[in-house]
């Protein structure tokens, strides 16, 4: 208790500057991978996908970023072990925001696209299991987390492969693929409305303290869908074949269509991103500042003050502006060649598979499952679409996070206990 009077202000200045730099390596990975879609396939700019990612990721993060969130990650560790020593709480959970703000600061220079949710999870464990004891961790939830690994990818791979074969056979291989984009692509801008309201009122919205039953979110979602489709209709209404264009790429004029429908899944997808996932940075701050605002009580929730939402969405948005572009690259480019057509596919599989996740329940990562649904789409076109190299390197990268986060978070928790006792 001693310690938390000592050097209170400081903790909660450290905590905000750690804080500050996770959020940020969240906008430079996480962000940046969401948004790699559209600017590889060219429906948007990188300025442009900027500009969206500030606006949508900053709305989802407050706005739908989490009024109530559990002090204890994701209930890896066991709170009644810590009531005794709050301090041990507090030096983990700085060691584990900065831990995890330098693998993503890593994973980043070299244009991996890592999940920010596992780096965060395996700082917590490491710490937990190093520093207080490895009873501490919930191992069953860390075996989930590692089961979502595979099902994840799998599962966004497996609907974005059959999402792109129904762009395939229902426009791309017709006599007539412009008029046939015309007819299908509203159909399409109507599925990406619906289940990106689905996204919202499934796991965002009950932050703000707005509980809509099943039936409740289906129908609202549905009237959202329907909106977002005559949008489209509107945007798609002047756009004319160009038979110079099409004569040197024949599916031109129709993917100036589908990049219509690329500008709604990538303001979808950031405003999806920005509620889910800020709370990998501010959930561990609102930890130690909770802690030491009460003196050292542990408790297993702690209310969300405003400033540290808005905290998150800052660093997450300062994060995309300075280096997102290398995971924009990599996802964007450096996987399979994408076109319009080929990153919807891709961006609303991965949406889909976070609605059906957090339906269930799996903890998943937006990463893993963007990644697993641009693979999805590469298989579509045959093996030999995808760079099998990029591949391996991306693979390796998932595999080393959580031991990555967990040996930097030990080493870190030690260098605090030392520091402050």
């Amino acid at each position: 208790m001693n310690m938390i009077a000592q050097h209170g202000d400081m903790i909660v200045i450290l905590a905000c500057i750690f804080g500050f730099f996770m959020a940020w390596g969240v906008g430079a990975n996480d962000v940046a991978n969401a948004m790699g879609t559209s600017v590889g396939s060219r429906a948007l700019t990188l300025k442009q996908a900027i500009m969206i990612a500030i606006l949508f990721e900053f709305a989802g993060a407050y706005l739908a970023g989490g009024a109530v969130t559990d002090t204890i990650r994701k209930g890896i560790i066991d709170p009644d072990l810590l009531a005794g020593s709050p301090d041990l709480l507090i030096y983990g959970m700085l060691a584990a925001l900065l831990a995890a703000g330098v693998w993503l600061l890593i994973a980043t220079h070299y244009g991996w696209p890592v999940s920010t949710t596992h780096s965060i999870v395996g700082a917590i464990v490491g710490f937990a299991a190093v520093g207080i004891s490895p009873e501490a961790v919930q191992w069953g939830k860390v075996s989930s987390i590692v089961a979502s690994w595979v099902v994840s990818p799998l599962m966004a791979g497996f609907i974005a492969f059959f999402l792109f074969r129904t762009v395939q056979k229902l426009i791309l291989d017709t006599a007539d693929p412009f008029k046939n984009a015309k007819k299908y692509v509203p159909v399409y801008i109507f599925l990406v409305g619906f289940i990106i309201a689905m996204v919202t009122f499934t796991k965002g919205l009950k932050h703000v303290g707005l509980h809509l039953s099943g039936t409740e979110s289906v129908l609202y979602s549905i009237g959202f869908g329907i909106f977002t489709m005559l949008v489209g209709l509107v945007l798609q209404r002047n756009i004319q074949p160009n038979p110079e264009e099409d004569r040197e790429y024949h599916f031109s004029s129709v993917e100036k269509i589908f990049a219509v429908l690329m500008m709604f899944t990538a303001c979808a997808m950031a405003f999806a991103h920005g509620s889910n996932d800020v709370a990998n940075a501010v959930g561990p701050l609102a930890a130690i500042v909770g802690v030491v605002s009460a003196g050292g009580a542990v408790a297993q929730k702690t209310s969300m003050p405003t400033w540290i939402l808005l905290l998150g969405g800052a660093g997450i948005v300062a994060g995309l502006m300075m280096y997102g572009h290398k995971v924009i690259a990599t996802v964007g480019n450096n996987i399979t060649e994408l076109t319009p057509s080929r990153g919807f596919a891709a961006t609303l599989a991965a949406a889909t598979t976070v609605v059906i996740a957090s339906g269930t329940g799996l903890p998943i990562s937006t990463t893993h499952t963007l990644v697993g649904a641009i693979l999805g789409v590469g298989m579509a076109r045959g093996l030999a679409a995808l760079n099998l190299r990029v591949v391996g390197t991306i693979f390796i990268s998932w595999v080393i996070t959580l031991p990555a986060g967990a040996f930097l978070a030990i080493m870190f928790f030690f260098m605090f206990k030392g520091m402050f006792s």
